[in-house]
């Protein structure tokens, strides 16, 4: 039996990997983190997702096992990220050239988390929504990074853990398209409607790309993505 864990936020991108594995794998389990984020309505979006894809597809309701919400609220008062601060600009930090979004070892933590899971319940996979095709310069979503990461987590579990991520060398126009050649026209409205990306935290306006305040540069991508995936479609 195929299993694999997916590191699962209830934004756009973690949301098209859990159908992803749910098509590629015979039992999907899911891990979630709560860690002080400002757009902590995302925890309340990723639950509301998985009931939906349950009654989307009842081969999700069949393939998927068990989620882990995990307590890391620890890691708030280790950073200094506008993403974890009540208010805070999102612009370059001259210091390093960085985001002031970027928690500094938020992924690797994640992955580590993730690993120690995906050994419990025998899954040889973790699959995450991590990309550095159209990303926000955060130097832990890049493939050298999954890699090293993936060797020392072998390395020091004695396991065959793979880190897998679909959306590495995608845009997010194209990230939209995934969406659609797994689950056509319905499934990438639920990724519109049902999941969450927005720095803000915004969640009370339903934009045609997703709910947002329109102009974090989460917000801006996730429309420009939109926009570019409807170019794809050839309807706009």
């Amino acid at each position: 039996m195929k299993k694999a864990l997916v590191v699962f936020s209830g934004g756009q991108d973690s949301s098209t990997c859990l159908y992803y594995a749910v098509k590629n794998y015979d039992a999907v389990y899911t891990i979630g983190f709560k860690y002080g984020q400002r757009h902590e309505i995302e925890l309340k979006c990723r639950q509301e997702f998985l009931d939906a894809l349950k009654s989307f597809d009842k081969e999700a309701k069949d393939k998927l096992i068990e989620d882990k919400v995990v307590d890391m609220m620890a890691l708030k008062t280790l950073t200094n990220s506008a993403l974890t601060k009540e208010s805070g600009e999102y612009i370059m930090d001259e210091k390093n050239s960085l985001p002031t979004s970027f928690v500094p070892g938020r992924n690797l933590i994640f992955l580590c988390y993730a690993a120690s899971y995906a050994y419990s319940v025998g899954a040889d996979t973790i699959i995450s929504g991590v990309g550095q095709a159209d990303y926000s310069g955060y130097p832990d979503c890049r493939e050298s990074t999954l890699k090293a990461l993936e060797s020392a987590i072998n390395l020091g579990m004695e396991s065959n853990i793979k880190l897998l991520s679909p959306l590495m060398h995608l845009t997010k126009g194209e990230t939209f398209k995934l969406a659609y050649d797994l689950g056509g026209d319905d499934f990438v409205r639920m990724i519109v409607e049902k999941t969450h990306t927005c720095y803000e935290g915004t969640h009370n306006k339903l934009h045609e790309w997703g709910y947002g305040c329109g102009e974090c540069p989460s917000c801006l991508l996730r429309k420009r993505g939109y926009e570019d995936y409807l170019k794809l479609r050839g309807k706009l």
